[in-house]
């Protein structure tokens, strides 16, 4: 009996879970488009901590995974003798499937972790509950200026990993391996279409809207965690599960998409 009893305790535990995270963005979403709307300097300070301070890893990360691709599929297309099409693989394996889901992963985890924490520190030092006081809408004041950051941000960062990353190819495969300048564009002309350029758009605005809800909500929730939530253990441990969350998010979403856009 006790093993049902503590089956059906953690099966409404996380239900309730759900639920509160799906009102959660309800509530986000409707305060967005809602008046009186806030000060465009809230949005962009958010768009600068997300966006502008993640531009060295992603490139970073994006120039090797580049590489990586270069090398990699340079040495399986030469045994084919079909070294021509490095630049089509290259760039379609960023575009469509590494770009955006390595970005959302690195987002998570500079960023990501950070809004977590912030939001959960807010709560344990009842800096929320002080705004609700004097009638201010926590949602719309602390939530909604990092969602329209996050959703604006991802797409550019995405499309910085993949310029970087293409780059990246390039070095390894025609600088350093010796493949031709000419096939490797010729074929990323003549092989990359809108479809997988929209593709990877639509799944970096997805990415972005799912990592900051996940982060956002966990550190909003953060006194309400099975463990126990308020200090600075409850806050590291909140911290730590919505960046697992959001990473196992990424993935299981990037197959979802996938299956629904090719």
């Amino acid at each position: 009996m006790n093993a049902i009893e503590t089956l059906g305790d953690r099966t409404l535990y996380y239900v309730n879970q759900i639920g509160r995270m799906g009102i959660f963005l309800a509530l986000v979403c409707v305060s967005v488009v809602k008046p009186p709307y806030y000060k465009i300097s809230y949005v962009t300070r958010q768009i600068y901590l997300i966006g502008a301070l993640s531009i060295f890893v992603i490139a970073f990360t994006g120039v090797f995974t580049g590489m990586v691709l270069g090398l990699q599929g340079y040495t399986t297309l030469r045994k084919f003798g079909s070294e021509g099409f490095l630049g089509s693989a290259v760039a379609l394996s960023l575009i469509r499937e590494l770009g955006p889901v390595l970005t959302a992963l690195m987002v998570t985890g500079r960023a990501g972790s950070a809004i977590c924490a912030e939001i959960g520190i807010m709560r344990n030092s009842e800096q929320i509950d002080a705004l609700e006081c004097m009638a201010i809408d926590p949602h719309k004041y602390i939530m909604a200026p990092r969602y329209i950051a996050a959703i604006v941000s991802m797409p550019l960062l995405t499309a910085v990993f993949d310029v970087v990353g293409i780059f990246g190819g390039y070095l390894i495969g025609v600088v350093l391996l010796g493949a031709n300048e000419g096939a490797y564009f010729q074929s990323m002309y003549q092989n990359v279409e809108y479809a997988d350029i929209s593709m990877g758009f639509i799944k970096s605005l997805c990415f972005g809207l799912l990592v900051v809800w996940i982060c956002t909500a966990k550190g909003y929730f953060v006194h309400l965690e099975r463990k126990g939530g308020f200090g600075a253990e409850g806050v590291s441990r909140a911290t730590t599960n919505a960046v697992v969350l959001a990473s196992v998010a990424v993935l299981v979403f990037d197959y979802i998409l996938t299956s629904l856009l090719l």
